[in-house]
């Protein structure tokens, strides 16, 4: 079922001098609920690409089906560009740690995060409480932790990712409604990051400067933590912010690495957001990523 549809100049790269080369193309995305008969093996390879080196350890593709096995929901969106079904090329969706806790794939992904948080006793400490098993005690506060899942591909513009956001808000409320176990204390957000050494932002700020976007007052769209560290997703600049445990951590498969190593040095981020502050991050992801010319 098509949602919405938003049209972008997506930006494209050309080392050519050539002044008549373009810099954009236009492209429509349209947006979709997930659709469990078409889109499993693109949620899948997505799935991949955002555990990286560790894919293969967290069952994706049992991950997938969870996904697509809650899309009745009316929670998550997918992203496509040539009608509903094709494959998408990003998606975002949440699931309840609680509801699924015994479902193979999200035990085996809380267990790697817990495993990573390990390096930060007090995420670590927070994050097991949270994802502690609930017990029924009278007029105790219960916590309910959604984990946040959003990729796409690489090329794709951020200003696609405030709309699948603004419609997660209200699927949310709508599925609480709908008695379904969506009503969240806290979420969990897993992203992707990479690393450069001087050298290499040297050469990369070099070659921005050099670039046509960069002249006309463009940006890498790519955004910078510190120390050397950068975010596939510029949105997460904005997530950790209002994140009360933020952490960066290696892949545990990923190849040793010298000076010899070839691509980048890629790793996790996973942050800990309170639900009382995820609409206001909503709205700024909106407001610091919108589409041109967008109302």
């Amino acid at each position: 079922m098509s949602k919405r549809k938003q049209g972008s100049d997506a930006d494209m790269d050309y080392d050519s001098s050539d002044e008549e080369a373009p810099t954009s193309v236009d492209v429509d995305f349209d947006f979709f609920n997930l659709n469990a008969e078409v889109d499993y093996h693109a949620i899948n390879r997505l799935l991949i690409q955002l555990f990286g080196a560790d894919a293969e350890g967290l069952q994706t593709g049992s991950l997938a089906d969870l996904v697509l096995s809650v899309a009745d929901s009316g929670v998550g969106s997918t992203i496509k560009t040539d009608g509903e079904d094709s494959d998408p090329c990003a998606f975002l969706t949440v699931l309840s740690c609680d509801a699924h806790r015994d479902n193979p794939a999200m035990r085996a992904l809380l267990e790697y995060m817990l495993s990573k948080t390990s390096k930060d006793p007090a995420f670590h400490s927070t994050l097991s409480s949270l994802l502690a098993p609930k017990t029924q005690v009278q007029n105790q506060a219960q916590t309910h932790v959604g984990l946040v899942l959003c990729e796409r591909l690489i090329n794709m513009p951020v200003q696609t990712v405030p709309p699948m956001y603004r419609m997660l808000v209200d699927e949310i409320k709508d599925a609480v409604a709908d008695g379904d176990p969506y009503n969240f204390t806290h979420y969990l957000f897993i992203s992707r990051v990479y690393r450069l050494t001087p050298e290499e932002e040297e050469a990369m700020v070099a070659a921005q400067r050099n670039s046509k976007r960069y002249k006309s007052g463009g940006t890498s769209g790519l955004g910078r933590g510190g120390d050397g560290v950068y975010g596939f997703h510029p949105e997460d600049e904005e997530v950790m912010k209002v994140a009360t445990h933020v952490l960066t951590y290696s892949y545990t498969k990923a190849p040793p690495r010298d000076a010899e190593s070839i691509g980048l040095d890629v790793g996790g981020r996973v942050m800990l957001v309170p639900a009382d502050r995820f609409e206001a991050l909503v709205r700024t992801i909106g407001e610091v990523f919108s589409a041109p010319n967008s109302t």
